[in-house]
Formats: structure tokens, C-alpha cells, sequence
């Protein structure tokens, strides 16, 4: 009997302003890809569903109030990282929020950019830059890693 396949699940936000730029963060000091660019996001927590992680991670690194009905689905992406880790990635949008982004968690985040999401910065981590490429494409759903 094979074994039951478990993965990581990430949660992102992507806060999109009028002119089309989203809101992307310089890691620090976590351990995992820093000194790069990615959106607001975390990893789901046991208990809550995708929507609220994305509400949650949203308010823990940048301070801003997001409602549930003001987050659509962008993209799902199952991605397998160089290190063989599987991971389920759900990209949420919005348009709306309350609060202006600042730096929540100076501890593990350089700063903030607003990016165009069709010309990101070279030091976007690639997951996010595939899966946001993929957004700007209009496709809802990706497979990344895996070939």
C-alpha cells in the first residue's frame, strides 16, 4: 500500500494597487530565500482554512485588514522545490484592504516594493515569480519542479 502524500501548504497575497503593481517583500533572516522578493505569505496553519492564513499573514507582515470576500483566487501552483519538497501554493488577490502596508516584521523583512508584476525584480524567489508569471498569463493553476 503506497503512503498517503502529505505537503506543505503556502498561502500568499497578493495586494494589488490601482495601477497594477503588488506588494512584494525582502526576506531577512529567515533562513529561506533572503535577500529575495515575495509577496505577503505563510504557511497554513493547522485549525484555519486558506482564506484566513491569507488574511492572517497579510496583517502579521504588513499591518493591513483584509475581508474574506475581498480575496479571490488567483492561482494554485503544486511545486516541487530542487530539493524534492512538494508544496501546494494558493495565490489569493484583492484590491481592497484597510491600513497602508508597512513593515510588520523588521526582524525577518528588508523592506517593501511596489512591482509590476509583468517586469518583477531579478531577486524575486522564483516560486513566487513563476506562479505570478502565470497570474499575468491568466492561468489558474500550474505545475512547477515537477519535470
Amino acid at each position: 500500500m503506497q503512503e498517503r502524500y502529505t505537503t506543505v501548504v503556502d498561502v500568499y497575497a497578493l495586494l494589488q494597487r490601482d495601477d497594477g503593481s503588488i506588494l512584494l517583500l525582502e526576506r531577512a533572516n529567515t533562513g529561506y530565500a533572503d535577500g529575495q522578493l515575495c509577496p505577503p505569505s505563510g504557511h497554513l496553519e493547522a485549525g484555519e482554512s486558506v482564506i484566513d492564513a491569507a488574511i492572517r499573514e497579510a496583517k502579521e507582515e504588513v499591518g493591513v485588514i483584509i475581508r474574506s470576500n475581498d480575496l479571490t483566487c488567483a492561482h494554485v501552483v503544486h511545486y516541487r522545490s530542487p530539493e524534492g519538497q512538494g508544496r501546494i501554493g494558493i495565490f489569493f488577490r484583492t484590491r481592497q484592504w484597510l491600513g497602508e502596508p508597512t513593515n510588520c516584521e523588521p526582524d525577518k523583512c528588508a523592506g517593501l516594493l511596489w512591482a509590476n508584476p509583468d517586469n518583477l525584480p531579478d531577486n524575486t524567489v522564483p516560486y513566487s515569480a513563476a506562479a505570478i508569471a502565470q497570474i499575468q498569463a491568466g492561468a489558474q493553476f500550474s505545475v512547477d519542479g515537477w519535470t
